[in-house]
């Protein structure tokens, strides 16, 4: 993926990757890249709830719809970049990864091999997983049409 002059959305698409993957799936990539470069966690990992919104019918007044659990981390490499991770749910290890790879992700020296080693191989494997529930659901998919009888026209 070729970054243009605003990194934010390609960033913003690597982050999401990170936090639909399982953590053994980053933890795999970021053991391709070798030894992790020196790094200090700015935020140990931690776990709190936050408010799940909604709009009825997609455009309506928001409302509240309840509380999700969400683990946060960030981490800073010795060259600055500050990375952060936030994942549903209660797993520390994961958002520490996800954090790792966002920091490793905004360096320009290591964003190729971050590209190249974690982040590609587990966006194939989402699309894939993706596609195959797409074709689940299309084999479920049930045609109704109305026949015109002869003495209905």
């Amino acid at each position: 993926m070729t970054v243009t002059a605003d990194p934010q959305p390609h960033r913003r698409a690597a982050m999401a990757v990170l936090a639909q993957a399982p953590a053994h799936e980053i933890a795999a990539g970021l053991a391709a890249l070798g030894p992790a470069p020196a790094h200090a966690e700015v935020r140990p990992a931690e776990t709190g709830l936050v408010m799940v919104r909604g709009r009825t019918g997609g455009d309506g007044a928001p409302f509240n719809l309840g509380e999700a659990t969400v683990t946060r981390c960030a981490v800073q490499l010795a060259t600055g970049e500050i990375g952060f991770g936030y994942v549903l749910g209660r797993d520390r290890a994961k958002a520490r990864l996800a954090a790792l790879a966002d920091a490793l992700w905004q360096n320009e020296a290591h964003r190729p091999a971050v590209e190249r080693e974690v982040l590609s191989p587990i966006r194939a494997r989402q699309q894939a997983r993706r596609a195959r529930g797409r074709e689940e659901t299309a084999a479920t998919k049930v045609d109704f049409f109305t026949l015109v009888r002869g003495e209905d026209s």
